[in-house]
């Protein structure tokens, strides 16, 4: 008895109406009817339903897609190949169009359109812009690196003064139980740890317990971070990496 409409719909993820619209105009008939004159597809209705679907999928108005179809010249290869042709173009398409989105991107990258008095304002001494290049050699190709342009993109003055609060006072918490002798490995330590954690997935991109060891390793072994860490106190990089440590540690557990 074939397919109803409601299944045919429910395989192609068209609507009822749809079908019978293509019905109505003449470009997909069902081959059967049932008994009672409701329409039953046969799996060459089916065939016939994904080519229009692909046509439309490709910009093709129904008339277009009708003459296509019909064509008496035509046979079921010759249609595979015109679609392989089209989906070429549309791959070549939609290869520039994220090549040109990607420039755009890399245009804007952390602090662009911050003038320098701002910049001063924001981060201090710390001009983002210097190591931009660093970063995009060493990060420029992973997930994380395209999430954080992607958000940083559009984040005005006044964000960037809240997430430099934010990340400061997440600092000095560190500091301030390295002050009182609490162990790095203690929960209180791995709380904040998670806390600064969090506030990189919030802030740039979704850091993993995994790739927050990784960060908290770079601190203690690249003396420019080490350097930013000891200003505030004295022996706070390798504080927080054994914190950040314990943390992962504490949820691979």
């Amino acid at each position: 008895m074939g397919y109803s409409v409601g299944q045919v719909a429910g395989f192609a993820g068209v609507t009822v109406r749809t079908l019978h619209h293509y019905d109505d105009i003449g470009l997909l008939a069902p081959s059967e009817r049932s008994h009672a004159g409701h329409r039953r597809y046969s799996d060459a209705d089916l065939d016939r339903l994904q080519q229009i679907l692909f046509y439309r999928e490709l910009g093709f108005p129904l008339d277009e897609v009708a003459v296509l179809l019909d064509d008496p010249d035509a046979n079921p290869q010759a249609h595979l190949r015109r679609q392989h042709e089209l989906l070429t173009a549309r791959i070549e398409k939609l290869r520039k169009m994220a090549a040109a989105v990607e420039h755009a991107m890399e245009a804007r990258k952390m602090g662009i359109d911050l003038t320098p008095e701002e910049k001063f304002e924001v981060f201090g001494d710390f001009d983002p812009d210097q190591y931009e290049d660093e970063v995009q050699q060493r990060w420029g190709d992973t997930d994380a690196y395209r999430e954080s342009q992607r958000r940083t993109a559009s984040y005005t003055k006044e964000d960037w003064k809240r997430l430099t609060r934010e990340m400061d006072a997440i600092h000095h918490r560190m500091a301030e139980l390295l002050d009182r002798g609490v162990p790095a490995d203690s929960e209180a330590a791995m709380d904040v740890a998670e806390e600064h954690r969090r506030f990189i997935c919030g802030g740039y991109y979704d850091c993993s317990h995994e790739m927050h060891a990784c960060l908290g390793q770079m601190y203690v072994d690249d003396p420019r971070f080490t350097a930013t860490y000891e200003n505030i106190r004295s022996g706070l990089a390798v504080y927080l990496r054994d914190a950040i440590k314990a943390n992962t540690a504490r949820h691979a557990a």
